[in-house]
Parts: C-alpha cells; sequence; structure tokens
C-alpha cells in the first residue's frame, strides 16, 4: 500500500481561537508533533488520586471558538497504559458558547497503585472539530440500511453475541460468558 505524498498535500490554514489564561504561568496548549489532532492540556493543581478516586483539575485556559466548532476533551493514551487514569467522561464537550475554564476529570483506575499530579503535568488532549447543527425530522419509519437495528456489539467479536441467532445484548447463564451475566472477551483471545 502506498501512502500519498505529504510533501504534496494542499495544507488547510490553520484556525484562530481564541485563548486566554485563567493561571498566569499556564503553558498553552501545544501539539507534541507535527500531524497530531490533539493539543496537550496540563493541570495547574497538585493532586493526589488513591485506586478509585476522581478529581476535578483545572488547566487554566478559557477558550472562544467559533460558531460551527466544538473541543472535546480526550485521555492521554500514556497515561492510561502507564497508571490506569482515564477521563469519567470522555470525550468532554466545550461547546462554542462556554468561556469558562476548561475541567478535566480524572479517575484513577488502577486496583493498588496512588496516582500523582503535580503543576503543569500534561493531563488531556484538546481536540477542535467542526461540527454540524443539525434539525431533527420525525418519521414513522426510518428506512433500511445493512446493519438495521443492530449495535451495542451486534457485529460480534465477543462473548455476548448470540452466534445461533445472530443476536447482540443477550447474555447467557454460565457458559463462556461465566456466571456473572457479563460477556466474556474469551472468544477474541481464541481467536474465534
Amino acid at each position: 500500500m502506498t501512502l500519498p505524498s505529504s510533501g504534496h498535500r494542499e495544507q488547510r490554514p490553520e484556525l484562530d481561537v481564541l485563548i486566554r489564561r485563567v493561571d498566569p504561568d499556564v503553558p498553552l496548549p501545544t501539539y507534541a508533533q507535527p500531524g497530531d489532532a490533539g493539543a496537550d492540556l496540563r493541570t495547574v493543581v497538585d493532586c493526589e488520586l488513591k485506586p478509585g478516586e476522581r478529581a476535578v483539575l483545572p488547566t487554566g485556559v478559557s477558550v472562544a471558538l467559533p460558531e460551527g466548532y466544538a473541543a472535546f476533551v480526550h485521555p492521554r493514551s500514556g497515561l492510561a497504559a502507564r497508571c490506569g487514569v482515564a477521563l469519567v467522561n470522555a470525550p468532554g464537550t466545550i461547546d462554542a458558547g462556554y468561556r469558562g475554564e476548561i475541567k478535566v476529570i480524572v479517575v484513577n483506575l488502577d486496583p493498588c497503585e496512588t496516582v500523582r499530579f503535580e503543576r503543569f503535568d500534561r493531563i488531556a488532549q484538546l481536540v477542535v472539530q467542526q461540527v454540524e447543527r443539525v434539525r431533527f425530522r420525525q418519521v414513522a419509519e426510518l428506512p433500511d440500511s445493512v446493519r438495521a437495528g443492530g449495535g451495542f456489539g451486534s457485529t460480534g467479536g465477543h462473548a455476548g453475541t448470540d452466534r445461533a441467532s445472530g443476536t447482540s445484548g443477550q447474555v447467557a447463564e454460565g457458559g463462556p460468558t461465566g456466571g456473572n451475566r457479563y460477556a466474556s472477551v474469551v472468544s477474541d483471545r481464541e481467536g474465534q
């Protein structure tokens, strides 16, 4: 597979987003690498999270997005992989009209280790995207599609799918799902 040369691709102009430092010393959000979708957000406070605890961490910045855009706060994969840190409402949505400080709701999902954040640690990524304003039109029936009403795992790949009927969302008692009524990933591990 040949990828298109990045030297010949037309660059889109950068979007101007107004930003205000709520904390005068906080570094502005930055992209770590060329082509990154998310700019790093930092915390302006020290915080220690024991296993299972969550906190709302201020970032020290607020933004004014143009109409037709929204910003989404995404987790940092390194924090998730190394420390078990996740965002409770990922992605967090920042609407164009919001002018308050961006805050990030973090949770420590590690079962044993405490996580410590220090002032100016990178805690999340901010992705700015163009969004559509839609008009909802009520109809009696929706048009057919290949997927139809299938959702929540209907494409398979896990034990929570009833292979005989092709339906999902029905978890069996015992068997490959275990006796706890939670779907198992055993079939994925075994390549089924």
